[in-house]
């Protein structure tokens, strides 16, 4: 009898493993090594990372001297190495509670933030300068470079190829 239960234990066991296992697979379509810095009032990173992302999926791997210090992940929730967040949530936290939620999304994919409030068609690319009671943004975006300052708030988004 012992031994019929240990059996099942272990068929039970490797089910999970392989359920869990799986749900952790990640298919990214589009890697890309980037310079990334960032300043805002919880993260300052200055160093290279991986942005990866599928249509359901974005991930920025940030290291510093080849070992990874965060990963965000940003899909229905934003998560962190701190745990996982509504958007929102992640904005109050992270940046500014008076941006939209698809902001950091946007700005990690190079497409316009705010629905595209104010967005100047460049030959590389696009600017948008958004202002209000709460903002002041500087964005920008063409091939190279993804820049985004808030100068009312002190939050910095440089995300540029590698050269490579």
């Amino acid at each position: 009898m012992r031994t019929n239960r240990t059996k099942v234990m272990k068929y039970i066991l490797l089910i999970f493993m392989l359920f869990f296992s799986a749900c952790s697979v990640k298919n990214y379509e589009i890697t890309q090594t980037k310079i990334i810095i960032i300043k805002s009032p919880k993260i300052k990173f200055v160093d290279l990372g991986y942005l990866r992302n599928s249509d359901e999926k974005i991930e920025l791997e940030l290291f510093i001297a080849g070992k990874c210090i965060e990963t965000i992940t940003v899909n229905h929730l934003i998560c962190t190495n701190e745990g996982c967040m509504s958007k929102s949530g992640f904005n109050e936290d992270y940046l500014n509670e008076a941006y939209p939620d698809d902001i950091l999304q946007n700005i990690l994919l190079a497409r316009p933030i705010y629905s595209g409030k104010d967005l100047q068609k460049t030959a590389d690319g696009f600017e948008q300068h958004v202002q209000n009671q709460h903002v002041d943004i500087s964005y920008r975006v063409d091939s190279h470079v993804t820049f985004f300052k808030d100068r009312k708030n002190n939050i910095i988004f440089k995300i540029k190829d590698t050269g490579e």
